[in-house]
């Protein structure tokens, strides 16, 4: 009798409630595809070129000639000589002093910083403020903290001259935006620069936003990990410098995106202690503690960027200039075939709109799939390029308005920018042939 209980299969449910729903995932499934077909893959977010010299020389000295210890477990929160560092260049940038052992936590990558700010400040029913496209991840995670994510989207204006369109031309209608705060509101999460738009919100926009959460008392999830990467001499805006807003703000920051080295998964919150304890407290309960070799030779590229801040060797100073290059590169890649691209003002990403393109990819009437979902398939498939549809970054709600665009990366070499460009020319001379 007891051996036939043993064999007996589980009937009851395993899965734990807050993941029905989330399960599906734009990357697994485009990551995948780009693994299998693509001879050109501009969709995930990474860099295919190596990150700077001294970060990789300071990582070979950390494992060869560094102290043994670091081999070991180092201080929960962050790294002595990274949080110290971190806390000085953050003074820096936001003009106020920090306590880097409270002020500052470090955590695997900016995805995981993400997870903390969620499961820490959301609970059961409260609102959390979603500004639209956004970085795929956020509504799961609202959702698995029991929060429930209300939209906003930045809404495109194009301009009548006929020149292109740059993120700048999408914007949040401020009626729209003052409507969704409420007293359910807990936070609102602010990705500038934005991640997939390239978007970097102006002083207005930020002054707009900082207002409505200290009116209502709302906390801000600012990710800020494009903070480096602005182009043309715009500005990247911190709004936990605007008024009223240190108290009320997390910000998120990453190794990966800054150092070009986004394997490592090292990130970080910078904010107030009252907020970052309670960050503490998920970090010490879930992974504890991040890879300690890691830490020491993104702190030692920090102090490089501290001793160089502002000069024209600062790694900080180059990267944009190169990432700016290759952006116009790929804008002028894709305008010369005439798919228009909208030129961003930031981030490793560029959106452009497929429109011209649609007459190659069959239509699916009563399809349930976006047409920029089943068009990127089709243009890995058949084109060997892979991109992402921008309906990914849209809630259920709004993602069929937004289906005329895919998210190129141009975070990438030379050569492989120029093996996109051939695919696209070569598509091109096939349509008009």
């Amino acid at each position: 009798f007891l051996f036939h209980s043993l064999q007996a299969k589980m009937s009851r449910p395993v899965q734990a409630r807050r993941l029905e729903g989330i399960d599906k995932n734009v990357w697994v499934e485009f990551v995948k595809l780009a693994a299998t077909y693509s001879k050109v893959n501009l969709g995930q977010g990474f860099p295919d070129f190596p990150p700077p010299d001294f970060l990789t020389e300071a990582l070979t000295r950390a494992l060869g000639g560094g102290s043994h210890m670091l081999h070991q477990y180092t201080r929960a929160f962050g790294h002595p000589p990274l949080v110290k560092v971190l806390a000085q260049f953050f003074e820096k940038l936001l003009g106020r002093d920090l306590d880097p052992m409270t002020n500052v936590m470090v955590t695997v990558g900016a995805y995981q910083a993400l997870f903390c700010c969620f499961q820490a400040l959301v609970d059961e029913g409260d609102e959390v403020i979603i500004i639209e496209p956004f970085f795929d991840c956020y509504e799961p995670m609202v959702k698995m903290a029991g929060g429930t994510p209300v939209f906003v989207p930045l809404r495109p204006n194009p301009p009548k001259d006929g020149r292109l369109m740059s993120s700048a031309d999408w914007q949040l209608d401020p009626a729209e935006l003052v409507s969704k705060f409420s007293k359910r509101t807990k936070a609102i999460v602010l990705n500038s620069p934005n991640n997939p738009l390239g978007k970097v919100f102006s002083h207005e926009e930020l002054g707009l936003i900082a207002e409505l959460c200290v009116k209502h008392d709302v906390l801000c999830i600012s990710d800020e990990v494009y903070e480096w990467l602005v182009y043309d001499g715009k500005q990247h805006i911190r709004i936990a410098s605007l008024q009223g807003m240190w108290d009320r703000t997390v910000i998120i920051g990453s190794a990966g995106k800054t150092f070009s080295a986004t394997g490592w998964k090292v990130g970080w919150v910078v904010g107030p202690d009252r907020l970052l304890q309670h960050l503490r407290t998920v970090h010490q309960n879930s992974v504890y503690h991040c890879a300690t070799i890691a830490q020491e030779a993104v702190a030692q590229g920090f102090q490089r960027e501290l001793t160089l801040y502002g000069k024209p060797e600062s790694y900080f100073v180059q990267l944009p200039k190169e990432l700016q290059q290759k952006r116009d590169w790929l804008v002028q890649s894709l305008d010369g075939v005439g798919m228009k691209p909208i030129i961003p003002e930031g981030t490793y990403f560029l959106v452009a709109d497929i429109s011209p393109f649609k007459s190659d990819v069959p239509d699916v009437p009563n399809s349930d799939e976006p047409y920029d979902s089943r068009f990127a398939k089709w243009m890995v498939k058949n084109k060997g390029l892979a991109a992402i549809p921008l309906s990914a970054f849209y809630s259920e709600a709004h993602k069929n308005n937004y289906t005329n665009f895919i998210r190129f990366c141009f975070a990438k070499e030379e050569a492989t920018l120029k093996a996109a460009n051939d695919i696209l020319q070569k598509w091109k001379q096939e349509k008009t042939s």
